[in-house]
């Protein structure tokens, strides 16, 4: 039997879930909610925040608390000769692309340049910004030995591994896979965090021909071009 308050119960219930145009009251909702995810996505798209996802996640490869700036990031493509038609630029360590504009506003031909990134989302945050360009998601050692597996002729590596912070092992890789990926007309353009005149972790593989101290950049960046021994 059915009483007055059981009735006003489901009327009750009845219109919470039914807007006045007839849809689901949970629709209503997912409509009120969508802007705040839409919010939400584009916030943690900001390359700042991956930046920082990254720093958090592995702060040891990423080696800074901060994008490379403008100015740095110019200071690097300064030095980058434009490469011929056979040739190529190989970025390692691209972060949230702000080396890479800046070799493009260089003049560096987007179809004569690769950037590699190893972190997952700030690949993905590179091919969206950069989607002429290749991108590949991965290991910079285990690329560049496959360079020089197929032989793959590269005029300049820019790279921005942070070799301070990596594992010895990994540096040692490197400086023995870069001179052999550049040749003798090769350069790589590196830079770190030193704070002294304390030789680069790549000297003991590498020439270096130039030195340049970059002050506006959080820290202070150290820009050096090695040319192979080879």
């Amino acid at each position: 039997m059915r009483t007055k308050k059981g009735c006003q119960l489901r009327e009750r219930i009845s219109f919470l879930n039914k807007s006045s145009w007839g849809f689901p009251f949970i629709s209503r909702l997912d409509i009120v909610a969508a802007p705040f995810r839409r919010g939400h996505d584009s916030l943690f798209s900001l390359p700042p925040v991956l930046f920082s996802r990254a720093f958090l996640a592995n702060p040891r490869a990423i080696g800074a608390v901060c994008p490379s700036s403008a100015r740095l990031a110019r200071a690097l493509a300064a030095k980058v000769p434009i490469p011929g038609n056979n040739g190529f630029v190989l970025e390692l360590g691209a972060g949230t692309g702000s080396v890479t504009a800046a070799l493009l506003e260089r003049g560096i031909d987007r179809n004569r340049l690769v950037i590699v990134e190893r972190d997952k989302l700030l690949a993905k945050h590179l091919k969206e910004r950069f989607p002429d360009v290749a991108v590949i998601n991965g290991n910079a050692v285990k690329l560049c030995e496959l360079c020089n597996r197929f032989d793959r002729k590269v005029n300049c590596v820019v790279s921005s591994l942070p070799l301070l912070s990596l594992p010895p092992a990994t540096v040692a890789a490197l400086g023995e896979t870069l001179p052999k990926l550049l040749g003798q007309e090769g350069f790589l353009v590196q830079y770190t965090y030193r704070l002294t005149n304390a030789p680069s972790p790549l000297a003991p593989y590498m020439d270096r021909i130039s030195s340049q101290r970059v002050w506006g950049n959080i820290p202070p960046a150290h820009v050096e071009v090695f040319r192979s021994r080879i």
